[in-house]
């Protein structure tokens, strides 16, 4: 009769156990996996079953005892190595939210706001829009393959271990703001210039007519210009869409290279 031993029944639980650790931390950051209205039960089971599917390809995993401080460490450093993961995505969906924030605010439709179900905020129509529009497109290019991709990728790039992330990584995370900002300017920046020159034009109507009521004729004729301009503008939110996902999977890949 073969002994199961208490090692190895350590070893086949550890095999699922971290890579759990840094897919569930993953799970939790990333938008709309991690929004607030996914169950947690579908998130944990939705991890479950990617720790089984990437258990077998993983390299050797370390020989440390699950009921130690060293293990603690270790399952710090896997859940914060998912966190920067998912943290990375996070900030590309709210490039659209910020930029669709800055457009309303240009149009003069920051009152009209309604509750984000995914994040609990209110956002503007507007920057609700586009998340709609980028989370459809989000599934429609397979983008959550290439994140399941780079995350099976990351557990060899940045084995299974007491050592994580590095200052360096820690660095380029905080810098996520500024991408965030500019990537946010570039999808907002041709409709401000648009509207900006009808606002000039209207400048110009009030001086030549000061009888006319600039403000109630403006604002209509603003927001007909501005939603007509915004249209205008979607043939460009896929290239947008496609170079800013582009850019947040090589930041990933970059995040979890060997330091």
């Amino acid at each position: 009769m073969e002994v199961i031993t208490e090692q190895q029944i350590l070893e086949f639980v550890g095999q699922y156990i971290w890579p759990l650790i840094r897919i569930s931390g993953v799970l939790l950051a990333m938008p709309l996996i991690g929004a607030r209205v996914v169950p947690a039960r579908v998130r944990l089971a939705l991890a479950f079953v990617l720790a089984v599917l990437v258990s077998p390809l993983l390299p050797p995993l370390p020989d440390v005892p699950l009921l130690s401080l060293r293990t603690l460490n270790v399952a710090v450093q896997q859940l914060m190595i998912g966190l920067a993961m998912g943290f990375s995505l996070q900030v590309f969906m709210q490039i659209f939210v910020l930029a669709g924030q800055v457009i309303a605010g240009k149009l003069g439709l920051g009152f009209a706001a309604m509750n984000d179900p995914s994040t609990g905020v209110s956002v503007p129509l507007i920057s609700q829009f586009y998340s709609i529009t980028v989370t459809l497109l989000f599934f429609a290019v397979d983008a959550h393959l290439l994140v399941i991709e780079a995350l099976a990728a990351s557990f060899y790039s940045i084995p299974i271990a007491s050592v994580g992330l590095d200052r360096q990584a820690l660095l380029m995370i905080v810098g996520l703001g500024s991408w965030m900002f500019s990537s946010s300017l570039v999808i907002a920046l041709p409709l401000l210039t648009a509207l900006l020159v009808v606002n000039l034009a209207f400048g110009v109507m009030s001086r030549a007519a000061p009888q006319m009521n600039v403000f109630a004729v403006g604002f209509p004729l603003t927001l007909v210009f501005g939603l007509l301009l915004m249209w205008l503008s979607l043939v460009s939110f896929l290239p947008n869409f496609n170079t800013f996902m582009y850019e947040a999977l090589q930041f990933m890949q970059t995040l979890v290279q060997n330091p």
